[in-house]
């Protein structure tokens, strides 16, 4: 990359930070359209972090390793979503204990595979390569900085972000799937399964929220117990930030990405506590969503 102005490498980060968050966002909103409020995100993201970078250094092949690392994030996700819909389990307290059966399974793991509860490095396992564009586009001013230089999985989440929209609101299953959201009898009248559509949204927040993981885990080259770091609450409040739709998701994330992109610039420039510095992204999640709830709250006032 070329020399940029401090705002330039500060929003090029922002987008790199942002990933997870709007990874996360876009599979939770898929289950959110379907009329289910997926808390497990969290949960998916740290088995996808675990078994991606896991498999990676065991197969060598970073493809393979991701691959089945998204598979393991998917899997998970269908158990969450066969106890609630079938077994008729409470939502919330189902989502929670995927969250709390993550974070034990793959330390029980990590200790069992590598005999310790801590940090698990991984040097010897690929990079994650970066896009590949002409060096007349890296040039281009500004635009060139900021937009070009991450790696492939952040060009993949681009397609994604519009591939789901295209989903959402251009297919069969898009309308299927908000139909369940909003009146399950309707779908149920047409002779179709609102569960399948439910099931089929936690799959792909299981695919998301995995590939949202290994970025985690691969980028470091190693696995840190807990990695997620609240990034699956932080995104699930990106969903309602942006208005449930892809383009607000994607907005939203990048206003958090911003966040933790100041936050990690502060740490090295100015003299505050550490703590307060590391806790701005998320002081800045709960005062949005307070100004968001008085945005709602004079909204239906008026209305």
């Amino acid at each position: 990359m070329t020399n940029s102005p401090f705002s330039i490498p500060l929003v090029h980060n922002a987008i790199d930070i942002m990933t997870p968050f709007l990874l996360a966002g876009i599979g939770g909103l898929f289950t959110e359209l379907a009329g289910m409020l997926n808390i497990a995100l969290e949960g998916l993201i740290l088995t996808g972090a675990f078994f991606s970078i896991v498999f990676a250094a065991a197969t060598g092949n970073l493809f393979l390793g991701i691959l089945l690392g998204l598979l393991c994030a998917m899997a998970l996700a269908y158990m969450f979503g066969a106890i609630t819909l079938y077994m008729r389990a409470n939502v919330f307290i189902t989502g929670l204990a995927t969250n709390l059966f993550a974070s034990g399974f793959t330390i029980v793991l990590a200790y069992h595979l590598f005999k310790t509860k801590g940090v698990i490095q991984f040097p010897g396992i690929p990079k994650l390569p970066a896009l590949v564009v002409p060096p007349l586009l890296q040039r281009i001013p500004v635009v060139g900085d900021i937009l070009f230089g991450h790696n492939v999985i952040i060009y993949v989440t681009w397609a994604i972000v519009l591939l789901s929209a295209l989903v959402i609101y251009r297919t069969p299953f898009g309308l299927r799937l908000r139909g369940t959201g909003l009146n399950a009898k309707t779908i149920v009248s047409l002779g179709l399964n609102p569960r399948r559509y439910q099931l089929a949204g936690i799959l792909i927040s299981g695919l998301t929220c995995g590939l949202a993981g290994a970025m985690l885990s691969v980028e470091l080259a190693a696995f840190v117990p807990e990695i997620s770091s609240g990034r699956g609450w932080i995104a699930l409040v990106a969903i309602y930030l942006g208005n449930k739709t892809p383009w607000g998701i994607f907005v939203a994330s990048f206003v958090f990405g911003m966040a933790e992109s100041i936050s990690n610039y502060a740490q090295g420039s100015i003299r505050v506590p550490v703590e307060f510095i590391l806790a701005l992204p998320y002081v800045f999640t709960v005062v949005a969503m307070i100004l968001y709830s008085i945005f709602r709250y004079v909204r239906s006032s008026r209305g």
